[in-house]
């Protein structure tokens, strides 16, 4: 016990190796021994520790200040985790039959260890980036203010991880990985613009800090330069409007609230979960359950007056084909159903009369088409086909629905869902010449309300099928 006890106050080996039970040093996705769920994995850990004798930390803990205290002197740099346990239902721990041990470690973090300074942000692998951001700010160098600094971080570290997971494929959407580029873009522009003062679109130029920092080492960030830089603009531009708005709004409230939250996300666009990051700063807070049920209140007075609107009629509000909750996301949903239709006629146009449509799923996010076709698309077909919708819609072409037999439409040349048993009266939508299609949902008047057309994946799903995710814009 003298050991013990020794080893956790003055540490072995002068004072480098230290002793600690399970409170400090136990790894699982679940914390502590009593808080893993049954049948998680866990283990003992050896944590590295590198000092930062000289830097401003926490003297609240005083003489009390150890190797693995939380006042900021000592960084954890790296892992070893003892993965050799899992939890039994009697909360026993039983050995796994396949032990490994799980070594993490903080590249920035021995960066900083390596350059012997205590801040992330000051050693080389963010030194330009914050320079460009000191530059755009032009108010104030990253050092000057410590109230500062963390605006400073958030831009370059927000920035830095949204460039790699573009050039990865995540492209800014409301979906998955989507939404976290998103919301990193959100929250990178709010503290450029709102905080740090920049009045100008910056993040594809921090970005570009970003790019010329790691190419070697990420050649893909070379590569696909330009479509970062377009995706980070748009939806930098895209937001900026939603932002001035939204802060304009909040300006006028003492105190935030569920109700705030949701009337600001209803009529702005304006994300909760920067509502609640602006409330907390100012001491208060918004619960998110609350927003939610906002939410879902409303949900439910939006399809109850879209039933009576459209006759009840579920293909407006959820077919498995097309889904929409509410009519602003009604007017999204019949853009792309609409691009769509043209969609299938482009792939024809560059791929062959064999193209037919084997599918569709539509959101107010995306469309999904899949067709017919032996094999992958190269770039450069994806590209004509891109091509040939954007300047039927640029050519803001009539969209005209005419009632007729079946058989009568199907020698016109109109095209169809071949899985899709049709009536014997059916509806014609033609986008002028461009192209002409059995369907029964809703269509935009002319092909000039669409926006602008960007397939962002196009994929295998099942043999013979190819499938295609675009947007409009």
């Amino acid at each position: 016990a003298r050991e013990v006890e020794n080893a956790e106050t003055k540490g072995m080996q002068d004072g480098r190796i230290f002793y600690y039970g399970v409170g400090k040093n136990w790894w699982s996705l679940s914390g502590t021994p009593d808080q893993m769920p049954v049948g998680a994995p866990g283990g003992p850990d050896s944590e590295m520790f590198y000092e930062f004798p000289d830097i401003q930390h926490d003297v609240k803990f005083g003489d009390k200040c150890h190797v693995n205290c939380d006042c900021g002197r000592h960084i954890e740099v790296g892992n070893n985790v003892f993965m050799e346990y899992q939890k039994q239902e009697d909360g026993s721990f039983k050995l796994l039959a396949q032990k490994n041990i799980d070594f993490g470690g903080g590249l920035e973090r021995l960066a900083m260890a390596y350059e012997d300074k205590s801040d992330v942000f000051s050693t080389d692998v963010f030194k330009s980036i914050i320079k460009k951001v000191e530059e755009l700010s032009g108010r104030v160098t990253y050092k000057d203010n410590p109230d500062t600094k963390k605006f400073f971080r958030v831009v370059a570290d927000h920035t830095k991880a949204a460039t790699m997971l573009i050039a990865d494929g995540a492209i800014p959407s409301n979906k998955s990985q989507g939404y976290l580029v998103r919301r990193l873009i959100r929250r990178a522009v709010r503290y450029g613009r709102s905080l740090l003062d920049i009045n100008q679109p910056f993040l594809a130029k921090v970005a570009e800090a970003v790019i010329e920092m790691y190419k070697d080492q990420y050649p893909d960030l070379g590569t696909k330069k330009k479509i970062i830089f377009e995706q980070l603009t748009q939806e930098e531009e895209r937001f900026n409007k939603t932002l001035s708005s939204g802060l304009r709004e909040i300006s006028k409230h003492e105190v935030l609230d569920a109700k705030i939250a949701f009337d600001l996300y209803q009529t702005y666009g304006f994300p909760f979960e920067l509502t609640e990051e602006i409330a907390r700063e100012k001491g208060q807070k918004v619960e998110y359950g609350e927003f939610r049920k906002e939410f879902e209140v409303h949900q439910e007075k939006s399809r109850a007056g879209l039933e009576k609107k459209f006759g009840g009629h579920g293909l407006i509000l959820d077919t498995g084909e097309l889904k929409a909750a509410n009519e602003e996301e009604l007017k999204i949903v019949t853009r792309l159903h609409t691009a769509t239709h043209m969609l299938h006629a482009a792939l024809r146009k560059v791929l062959g009369n064999e193209v037919h449509q084997a599918g569709s799923d539509i959101t107010a996010e995306r469309l999904r088409f899949d067709f017919t076709f032996p094999r992958k698309l190269i770039p450069g077909e994806i590209e004509q086909v891109e091509n040939f919708v954007n300047e039927a819609i640029k050519k803001d072409l009539t969209v005209t629905k005419q009632e007729m037999p079946y058989e009568e439409a199907v020698k016109t040349g109109a095209l169809s869902f071949f899985k899709f048993k049709y009536p014997p009266k059916v509806n014609v939508y033609s986008v002028g010449d461009f192209s002409k299609e059995l369907c029964g949902g809703p269509h935009v008047t002319h092909s000039g309300e669409i926006g602008h057309f960007k397939i962002v994946k196009e994929e295998a799903s099942s043999a013979g099928v190819r499938r295609i995710r675009a947007i409009v814009e």
